[in-house]
């Protein structure tokens, strides 16, 4: 995205940074699922608490 550091004025800014985006190429499909790299959660067993 364009570097918006130096503009002060708030609309300003907003404008160039949705210029920018809308210029930039399209982002490519995902490799894997969004949360592949989550922790996954062990499910605990029926009627035992968790903690």
């Amino acid at each position: 995205m364009a570097d918006t550091s130096a503009i002060t004025d708030k609309l300003e800014r907003k404008k160039v940074k949705r210029a920018a985006r809308k210029a930039a190429p399209p982002k490519g499909s995902r490799a894997g699922a969004r949360g592949e790299n989550k922790a996954k959660v062990k499910k605990a067993a029926r009627g035992k608490s968790k903690r």
